[in-house]
């Protein structure tokens, strides 16, 4: 009874603190995951992002970074928003970096989610993750019955689409788990016809230094490989071509958080204004935002790699 009220509790305050989904999946070894990460691994798909290649062991099993973890509390927050970059030709940034960065917005939830289980429950120890750690997050979503992982290996919900980020708890609680969902990809292939960089190598299966989402931010040479001159969609941060496809993103609906909205000029800013961009202004623009992880040179690069095609 004990398992049942307490999941209950967890997800009704998810909930509250506007979490779009919360799941549960027992915290286990990731047996079908394990070699198929070594296989991605071996194939050189993480490009230069080394870290990959770190705590193989902890990335396939909680219980080796949680002491005697029992569950994982897989939650979804929505970032999808209500307007758009407006003018034409302008450099693109993904939807997700419109607003406030997403680790401080989702840490600050996560936190308040952990004080009210320790202060409901009792003692409770574990861990909050958001992308800060070894942690297969849409796997461990899937598990808990969030969504599946789709042919361009973003997690998918059938009645939200995929512009969502992926968090979650890792307790040394004992909950009840959800079962996972069923795959509604069919016989689709929207994504893997639309990258630009054909990074999409086979279904479920993404060559991570193809995709321009790692070109423009975790490539950190001076230059981008000259092969992608002319196929980058005009994406200096980041990329939503695969989401943007997918059929199931018809049933986005716009996100609520009010951190997550973008800088008064951001949305408006045209294809001079961002090659005339000053370090200043990127500042101004970049305050508390994903954006700053490429830093100002970062973003001078990707714009200098789109204008000179």
């Amino acid at each position: 009874m004990h398992r049942d009220s307490h999941s209950r509790l967890i997800k009704s305050k998810a909930n509250e603190l506007g979490f779009m989904y919360c799941g549960i999946s027992k915290a286990d070894f990731l047996a079908e995951e394990a070699p198929r990460l070594e296989k991605w691994l071996k194939s050189g798909y993480h490009g230069k992002m080394s870290y990959m290649e770190n705590h193989f062991d902890k990335r396939l099993d909680p219980r080796k970074l949680v002491d005697g973890a029992k569950s994982v509390v897989s939650l979804l927050l929505n970032y999808y928003p209500e307007e758009r970059q407006q003018p034409a030709g302008a450099p693109k940034i993904s939807k997700y970096a419109y607003g406030e960065d997403y680790h401080f917005v989702i840490k600050d939830k996560l936190k308040d989610l952990l004080g009210f289980i320790q202060e409901e429950i009792g003692e409770v120890s574990g861990r909050v993750f958001v992308d800060s750690a070894p942690v297969m997050d849409k796997v461990w979503a899937a598990r808990s019955g969030l969504g599946w992982v789709g042919k361009n290996a973003n997690l998918i919900h059938p009645r939200h689409g995929s512009f969502f980020f992926v968090a979650e708890l890792i307790l040394d609680l004992e909950l009840i788990p959800d079962g996972p969902m069923k795959d509604y990809c069919g016989t689709c292939t929207a994504c893997i016809d639309a990258c630009p960089t054909d990074a999409i190598v086979q279904p479920y299966v993404v060559d991570g230094s193809k995709c321009i989402s790692y070109l423009t931010i975790e490539l950190k040479d001076e230059i981008i490989p000259r092969e992608f001159k002319g196929k980058m969609d005009n994406w200096m941060f980041g990329c939503d071509v695969c989401q943007e496809v997918c059929p199931w993103n018809r049933f986005s609906q716009t996100h609520n958080e009010q951190r997550f909205s973008p800088h008064d000029n951001l949305l408006q800013m045209n294809k001079s204004d961002w090659e005339d961009l000053t370090e200043e202004i990127f500042r101004e623009l970049f305050r508390k935002s994903a954006v700053k992880r490429t830093k100002f040179s970062g973003i001078k690069r990707n714009i200098k790699f789109l204008t000179d095609e």
